[in-house]
């Protein structure tokens, strides 16, 4: 089950939601066919839960949004970019460790 703290981000809400943010927005790029990207799902909720307040956390499915996904030049997944201010902070593209997740938020607190 999906961390309650983790949003949906569509090509309707992205603005909104990730560039408009007062905090930095870690988005998950993924698609329901991607192994990686299951495997990557509970280290991506367990994120959004530790930091809660401090980050808004959420999810793109790409194959429901693919204008979001040309817009940011997704070419494998799954793809995890941290936006600051509307900006791209930091970008990992496939597993990803939660260590590595944790010490990006913190360097933009």
């Amino acid at each position: 089950m999906a961390s309650a703290n983790v949003s949906e981000f569509t090509d309707s809400n992205f603005e909104a939601e990730v560039l408009g943010s007062d905090k930095p927005v870690l988005v998950d790029f993924w698609a329901e066919w991607c192994m990686p990207c299951k495997i990557l799902a509970p280290t991506i909720d367990e994120v959004a839960d530790a930091n809660v307040g401090t980050i808004k956390a959420g999810k793109v499915d790409i194959d429901s949004n693919n204008a979001i996904a040309v817009k940011y030049g997704i070419s494998a997944i799954p793809t995890v970019i941290i936006f600051n201010k509307g900006e791209i902070a930091k970008k990992f593209v496939g597993l990803t460790k939660k260590e590595d997740l944790e010490a990006a938020i913190a360097e933009m607190s």
